[in-house]
């Protein structure tokens, strides 16, 4: 490159090297990669979790979902449902798994309800630690579970047993945000009532929920105060609705009663909003702490046993790839093949050499 074409450059850029496009890099490959996050749900039948996750995404998650009746209750245990939805929005596109609990806390006698739960988390941070101990670690599909919205019945005095028993099992492996479900079941006075003595009982039993980060100094009114107001919230006491009502003139998302209509999206009625608002300006904090933090526990945990990760095998259904036996098979007989080709090449340049000139 001459002088003069380095002067022009310094005159249309003075002080001025570029790398301040970096973020916009990040963010043009985070787009065309797309985002993945997984939602548990977990709460009795009944809190309205189906009805809350339609709402917070706009979407219907589950479209073919048959309620069981009474009789079917009493012989169902505790399953796991995990529903995947493609949204975009802005050309972001956000692969979204939400894995229900359908039959948690229905059975006479809850106390192995929660195993299924469990394993399921356990199950995830198994697939990914696979995963990264494999060959192809470029495509990893994040199936980990990100975030647990745990619903808090309104028509108690605060946690149950198994509230509490679950969440203590959970603490330590996955993000829980606490939810009180049918909010407009109760008055203001009583959902402040409920959020503080949920707030006590989790304190009192040593339960970790997630921790809204702290805001840095650097950052602006409008955001310190709306983290501020986020924290407040906790647990959020919200409900859920997909049906556009008239109010006021306008349409809104709500329940109609005798009295009045209940608006999910005012601040003033629940907590939704606030909800929303935390779980999508957080979500990439959720995602940090289940790495750095949940999933690291479990990792430490799986290699202190000194058990290596389990080879994965043909026969495993969601599995398309070799499994570790055949890679070293493939791996031995490629080195084979090489020793044979540089024996080759060894006797045709002793051939050459014995060659008179």
């Amino acid at each position: 490159m001459s002088n003069e074409s380095v002067k022009t450059f310094g005159l249309e850029t003075p002080n001025y090297v570029g790398f301040a496009n970096l973020p916009n890099q990040v963010h043009r490959k985070s787009v065309k990669k797309g985002f993945e996050f997984t939602l548990m749900v977990v709460g009795e039948s009944g809190l309205g979790k189906s009805t809350l996750v339609n709402s917070l995404f706009l979407t219907d998650l589950y479209p073919d979902r048959k309620i069981p009746d009474v009789v079917d209750k009493v012989k169902q245990t505790v399953g796991l449902e995990a529903s995947t939805v493609e949204i975009e929005e802005r050309g972001v596109k956000l692969r979204l798994t939400v894995v229900d609990t359908p039959g948690f806390g229905d059975a006479i006698d809850n106390s192995d309800s929660f195993k299924a739960i469990i394993q399921y988390i356990d199950d995830q941070f198994e697939r990914f630690l696979r995963d990264e101990s494999g060959l192809n670690r470029r495509n990893i599909m994040d199936n980990r579970v990100h975030c647990c919205f745990y619903f808090i019945s309104p028509f108690g005095h605060g946690l149950k047993p198994l509230d509490i028993e679950l969440m203590k099992q959970l603490h330590n492996k996955v993000n829980i945000v606490p939810v009180i479900a049918k909010a407009d079941c109760l008055t203001k006075k009583e959902i402040l009532r409920l959020k503080k003595r949920v707030l006590e009982e989790i304190e009192t039993n040593g339960i970790k929920i997630y921790p809204l980060p702290d805001c840095d100094s650097d950052e602006d009114e409008e955001y310190k105060e709306q983290v501020r107001q986020l924290k407040e919230a906790v647990p959020f006491a919200v409900c859920g609705s997909n049906t556009f009502l008239e109010a006021r003139g306008r349409k809104v998302r709500g329940r109609l009663y005798p009295w009045g209509v209940v608006e999910v999206e005012n601040p003033e009625h629940c907590d939704f909003i606030k909800l929303r608002t935390m779980l999508i300006t957080h979500m990439q904090d959720l995602q940090e702490v289940t790495q750095d933090v949940h999933y690291e526990n479990y990792r430490s945990e799986r290699l202190a046993k000194g058990a290596p990760p389990p080879k994965r095998t043909l026969a495993s259904s969601d599995d398309k790839t070799l499994s570790q036996n055949d890679k070293d098979k493939i791996l031995q007989e490629k080195e084979a093949e090489l020793r044979r080709m540089q024996e080759m090449l060894a006797k045709m340049q002793a051939q050459m050499q014995q060659q008179p000139l």
